[in-house]
């Protein structure tokens, strides 16, 4: 689904944009209709009667593909345990579904993921906010332009904060730049470089 593009499309504009398509007017049994086999390889959300679907490019699928990896060496550097959640759709009906790029449950395994994570290149942003805080995900990661932002759920909305609740050695600020080296470096030279950062 190629939106807001024009054609002839070149690869290279594919490998750098996210295709993203929204549907509006939409209920609960289109978004579920959605969810079905019959259309994978999109990431589809649900909120205010809106139905986003978003097929990731390349470059969002390197970003995205880095923060596993550094999670796992966090947690094995500090004996933490965890419970990878990957895209898991989470729902709450007949308001939100949301499916993150990455989440992790800690500690024990949850239906709700402790942190989730977006990736943005073309779509997502503060709206994805009030998805996760009705889903209630405590924590939710915003990588975007090549910055990296921390929330944190209070009583009725997100704070940004510095550093991870969730995993309280890393800071927003220092985390991003073992991120972006995923645009361009092999996962092996970043996962060595980022152990020796947090020892």
């Amino acid at each position: 689904m190629l939106i807001n593009a024009q054609l002839p499309i070149s690869s290279d504009h594919l490998n750098r944009q996210d295709q993203t398509l929204r549907l509006a007017d939409m209920n609960w049994d289109d978004y579920e209709q959605l969810l079905s086999d019959d259309y994978p390889g999109y990431l589809a959300s649900f909120f205010n009667g809106v139905i986003t679907l978003m097929s990731p490019s390349i470059n969002h699928e390197k970003i995205s593909q880095i923060f596993p990896i550094l999670i796992a060496a966090y947690c094995r550097q500090f004996k933490l345990t965890y419970f990878p959640r990957g895209s898991t759709t989470l729902k709450k009906k007949p308001l939100v579904g949301k499916e993150p790029d990455v989440s992790y449950a800690f500690g024990t395994d949850k239906d709700i993921p402790d942190l989730a994570i977006e990736v943005i290149f073309s779509s997502g942003g503060i709206e994805d906010l009030e998805k996760y805080r009705i889903l209630g995900v405590p924590e939710v990661w915003f990588w975007q332009n090549k910055e990296l932002t921390f929330y944190r759920l209070g009583d009725a909305s997100y704070q940004e904060i510095a550093v991870s609740v969730c995993l309280p050695k890393l800071v927003a600020k220092n985390l991003v730049g073992f991120v972006n080296r995923g645009m361009t470096e092999s996962p092996l030279t970043i996962e060595a470089d980022f152990n020796s950062a947090i020892k």
